[in-house]
């Protein structure tokens, strides 16, 4: 039995995602803050939806899908029902497995996942770390949950902070992006729609290419820009206007800024 508590949007799209790779639903619990929220996914899902004292003592892993600022108090409510050996995986942003680990009964073996909005068409990118007590064999099943809604890579805990600014936060860069080309385009003259369909599949099409091509970005880029023509006009002002820096700088930014989400 798997159980999903918190189950917001991220933790549906993660059940939804479950459910679509073939689980059954009776195999899945929830819990959820409100009870109209509950009603609406044992309607939609067919799952049941518990408290979590229910969940703890009765699921074999733990889905904490809850904000970081509610992690303590789910972590106090669960651990007088939750029993040695099972398996806790942990989708909060920030929040280290030590800090869970020392909120639950000795030796429980926890994994911590960041995740990323397009788990709701299954393209997320998840990535891994276990913790001090967490096995292969746990690795293994936190990737089998996560690998129908997306890509899984086991990284080091230590660079979860990274991850979470990298891809975690990442989505939020392309929008930006696209938000500003579209804009672009209608500075050009064009309707915002045309210039929307035409940014988008630029992006997915781009995307593909990196993904299935295995060429490196920098290739793909000298690929579209020819000697003296419109592109290398385009990066270089892009260069000139100090693009690229603010991008790190950003990206850093966003880890700093998840590192003292963490320390409270």
């Amino acid at each position: 039995m798997i159980a999903i508590l918190g189950a917001g949007k991220m933790g549906e799209a993660l059940l939804s995602g479950v459910l679509r790779a073939g689980r059954r639903p009776a195999d899945l619990m929830v819990t959820t803050r409100r009870e109209e929220r509950g009603t609406l996914l044992r309607e939609r899902y067919g799952v049941v939806v518990a408290s979590n004292a229910e969940a703890a003592a009765t699921a074999d892993t733990l889905v904490l899908a809850v904000k970081p600022q509610d992690m303590a108090t789910l972590l106090e409510e669960l651990r007088p029902h939750v029993e040695p050996g099972r398996l806790v995986i942990s989708m909060a942003a920030g929040i280290p497995t030590s800090f869970i680990e020392a909120r639950l009964p000795e030796g429980m073996p926890v994994v911590r996942v960041m995740s990323n909005t397009p788990v709701h068409v299954d393209e997320a990118m998840s990535v891994v770390s276990g913790g001090s007590h967490a096995e292969e064999e746990h690795l293994k099943l936190a990737e089998e949950l996560l690998s129908p809604v997306g890509k899984v890579l086991r990284i080091p805990e230590s660079l979860q902070d990274g991850a979470t600014a990298l891809s975690g936060s990442g989505p939020a860069y392309f929008y930006y992006l696209v938000e500003a080309m579209v804009d672009a385009g209608i500075l050009l003259g064009m309707p915002r729609a045309a210039a929307l369909e035409m940014v988008i599949q630029s992006a997915v099409g781009a995307a593909v290419m990196l993904r299935d091509s295995g060429e490196h970005p920098v290739l793909l880029r000298e690929a579209v820009t020819s000697p003296a023509g419109t592109t290398i006009a385009a990066i270089r002002e892009l260069e000139r206007h100090g693009v690229r820096s603010a991008v790190l700088e950003a990206i850093e930014a966003a880890r700093n800024r998840g590192r003292e989400l963490a320390e409270g």
